[in-house]
């Protein structure tokens, strides 16, 4: 009884630390990589902007 109950708890951690990674991966998957995107993409923007505003002002 007592090897089914060790072996029972050791289960249920290894699930739950799956579960928890499964969970971490997903939402950085779809949460913070699209953000992190969306601000590179700003950033390049900003930059584009810059280079045409500094040309069109070039006499």
């Amino acid at each position: 009884m007592a090897k089914k109950f060790g072996a029972g708890v050791v289960t249920g951690v290894l699930a739950t630390v799956g579960a928890l990674a499964a969970g971490l991966a997903t939402y950085k998957k779809k949460v913070v990589e699209p953000e992190q995107k969306e601000i590179d993409r700003i950033e390049q923007n900003r930059i584009k902007a810059n280079r045409k505003s500094y040309s069109a002002h070039q006499g």
